[in-house]
């Protein structure tokens, strides 16, 4: 059975919610960018990478695929296709005993995948979208 962290999680991703994702994670959360250097600190930040992460990644193809647990973290392996590219990858997810998530890990696959993201989720971080 999920953890109540996990399934506020499912949720989140269900609804684009970004209210619930505030509420989600601890103040001082860590975030792992499969195409940033250096981690990505605070509640603030992190949020802005899962939300453009949320309208990247999230379309009709998007699917969590598997999920394994123990009692503070959670690997969930998704797939998804993005301009006719599939996309596999993980959210390694780390909570507190508050259910809050104090660390988000992301892992892409292939390389022309990881490579179509970081293009796609740095045109909505800097707002910088191409016109289509």
């Amino acid at each position: 059975m999920p953890s109540e962290c996990i399934t506020r999680w499912h949720e989140f991703v269900a609804t684009s919610d970004l209210e619930q994702l505030d509420n989600l994670l601890s103040e001082d959360v860590v975030f792992y960018s499969p195409v940033v250097h250096t981690p990505q600190r605070g509640r603030s930040i992190t949020a802005k990478y899962l939300a453009a992460a949320m309208e990247v990644l999230v379309n009709d193809s998007w699917q969590y695929v598997s999920e394994t647990s123990n009692d503070h973290q959670a690997v969930l392996e998704f797939v998804t296709e993005i301009d006719g590219i599939e996309i596999n990858g993980v959210d390694i997810i780390s909570w507190n005993e508050q259910n809050l998530i104090v660390e988000f890990k992301v892992l892409v696959r292939p390389l022309q995948a990881i490579n179509l993201v970081h293009e796609k989720m740095a045109e909505r971080l800097t707002g910088s979208r191409k016109a289509q």
